[in-house]
C-alpha cells in the first residue's frame, strides 16, 4: 500500500495526529514551528494556530478545547479566544526537557513523556495527568517519548533509540502500569518506532523514523502484518479517521532531511492519507468543563 499526500504542509516536525469525530477534522502539530493544526479532510484546507513555543503533541477536550504537550509543561489552548492557560509543568526545574508524544486513556487521563533538547540520553520519563491536573511519574529514565496506546488491560509505550514496542500492564481503574515485554521489535528497514496508534482488532500501526513507512504489527506475536509507504523519510504519527474512522492519517517531517533527500521526496512534511481495509476507534478526549466564552 502507498499512502497520498493530502496537504503538502511542508512542516519541519509534523506529529500528534488525533482525529476529532465530533467536528470531523484531524488535528495535529508542527512542533518546531509551534503549531496546532486543523485539518478538514471533507474541504483540503488546514487551519493553524500559533501557540508560541514547541507543541510536541494535543488531544481534543470535551469543552471544545485543546490539551496540548508543550516545551513548558502542559497547557490547555481555547481556539477561539487563542488563549493558553499552563495547568501543570512536570519538569519546571530542567529547561533542557521539553514534552513530547502522548494521548489520553479510555478513562480520559492525559499520558505524555518528555525528552531532552540536546539529546541527553534517559534524561526523560513518561507522565500520567488526571482530570484534576495532578501530574504522577510513571516511567523513568526515558530518552525520546513517543508513541503510547491501550489495548484491553496492557498499555503499548515507544522510547524511540530503543527500536521495540514495550508492552506493560495496565490497570484501567487506577491507571497503574507494569513492564511485561518487549512486545514488537522494529526492522532496520521499518525505521525507529515513532507515533503510533491501533485499529479494532487490536493491532499496532507505528510510524518509523526514517522509514519512509507505517507497518502494522500483531502485539501478540510480534509480527508484521502490512506495511504502507510514504513519499517522505520520516514518518512521525498516525491516527484513523474519516466518517468510518476506516482513512489512516499520516504525519511527517523534513527536518533531518538534507537537500539531495527533499529533492527526491518533495512532499516530506506533508500529511498523507490511505485506506487500509481496517478501521480505527474514537481516541479518548480530555474530560473538561464547558466554559462560557
Amino acid at each position: 500500500m502507498t499512502a497520498e499526500c493530502v496537504l503538502d504542509a511542508r512542516a519541519t516536525l509534523g506529529e500528534g495526529a488525533i482525529w476529532d469525530h465530533r467536528r470531523a477534522i484531524l488535528v495535529w502539530v508542527d512542533i518546531e514551528n509551534g503549531l496546532l493544526n486543523e485539518f478538514d479532510p471533507a474541504t483540503g484546507v488546514n487551519t493553524p494556530y500559533v501557540i508560541g513555543q514547541r507543541v510536541g503533541t494535543v488531544v481534543p477536550t470535551t469543552a471544545d478545547r485543546y490539551l496540548l504537550g508543550l516545551e513548558r509543561g502542559i497547557g490547555i489552548f481555547d481556539p477561539v479566544s487563542r488563549g493558553l492557560e499552563i495547568v501543570a509543568d512536570p519538569e519546571s526545574d530542567n529547561r533542557d526537557n521539553r514534552m513530547n508524544d502522548g494521548k489520553c486513556d479510555p478513562r480520559g487521563r492525559f499520558w505524555v513523556g518528555s525528552m531532552s533538547l540536546s539529546r541527553v540520553r534517559e534524561a526523560g520519563a513518561l507522565y500520567r495527568m488526571d482530570h484534576d491536573f495532578t501530574v504522577k511519574r510513571m516511567i523513568e529514565r526515558v530518552t525520546t517519548s513517543n508513541g503510547i496506546v491501550w489495548i484491553g488491560d496492557c498499555m503499548y509505550y515507544i522510547d524511540t533509540p530503543t527500536g521495540v514496542v514495550r508492552e506493560y500492564t495496565y490497570d484501567e481503574e487506577y491507571g497503574d502500569v507494569s513492564y511485561v515485554r518487549d512486545a514488537v521489535t522494529m526492522p532496520d528497514d521499518a525505521g525507529r518506532p515513532d507515533g503510533m496508534t491501533r485499529d479494532a482488532n487490536g493491532k499496532l500501526w507505528v510510524a518509523g523514523w526514517g522509514g519512509a513507512c507505517v507497518t502494522r504489527w500483531d502485539p501478540v506475536t510480534g509480527e508484521l502484518l502490512d506495511r504502507v509507504d510514504v513519499a517522505s523519510s520520516n514518518v512521525t504519527s498516525c491516527a484513523f479517521g474519516g466518517s468510518d474512522l476506516g482513512t489512516l492519517f499520516i504525519t511527517t517531517a523534513r527536518i533531518g532531511v538534507d537537500e539531495a533527500g527533499l529533492a527526491q521526496r518533495p512532499q516530506s512534511g506533508g500529511l498523507f492519507a490511505v485506506r487500509p481495509g481496517v478501521v480505527g476507534r474514537p481516541a479518548a478526549f480530555f474530560p473538561e468543563e464547558p466554559r462560557s466564552r
